[in-house]
């Protein structure tokens, strides 16, 4: 599949790099902050970075998503400020990353810096229909904590 991608930055392509996988086996790919100096986000604090690109997914039927980086959250509590970022397929603008410090000290991100990661998914939009009654499972309407722990 072939995503296209543009430069909004002309620090793109120097210094700082396209996203890329870091790995064969990776099944995402990171995102840069282009910044032109460091942002530091307090204890509490949301912050909405840019990337510096843009990208142009082939058609409906592919979306990417915006994943926070394990390393960032595990050892510093920077997490997306919105769980998981969706770019649908009509999007073109710039990718920005959401942030959020959930620990209790400053965190410092400089510029290039890895702050996500983007995951191009296939994507099933679904058609609706109205019904009186759903199908029974064994589960029935059981929610949170229904199947154990």
């Amino acid at each position: 599949m072939e995503l296209k991608i543009k430069a909004l930055s002309p620090k793109i392509g120097g210094e700082i790099p396209y996203p890329y996988y870091a790995s064969d086996g990776a099944a995402a790919m990171d995102l840069h902050a282009c910044l032109d100096e460091p942002v530091t986000i307090a204890p509490g604090e949301l912050v909405s970075l840019p990337t510096g690109i843009a990208i142009a997914l082939p058609s409906a039927g592919y979306a990417a998503l915006v994943f926070a980086r394990s390393g960032l959250g595990v050892k510093h509590g920077i997490a997306l400020s919105n769980g998981v970022g969706v770019i649908d397929s009509d999007y073109r603008g710039e990718i920005q990353v959401g942030l959020t410090n959930l620990s209790r000290v400053p965190y410092t991100i400089s510029p290039g810096d890895r702050i996500a990661q983007l995951a191009v998914v296939p994507v099933v939009q679904a058609r609706l229909t109205p019904v009186e009654d759903l199908d029974e499972t064994g589960r029935g309407s059981g929610g949170f904590g229904s199947t154990g722990a």
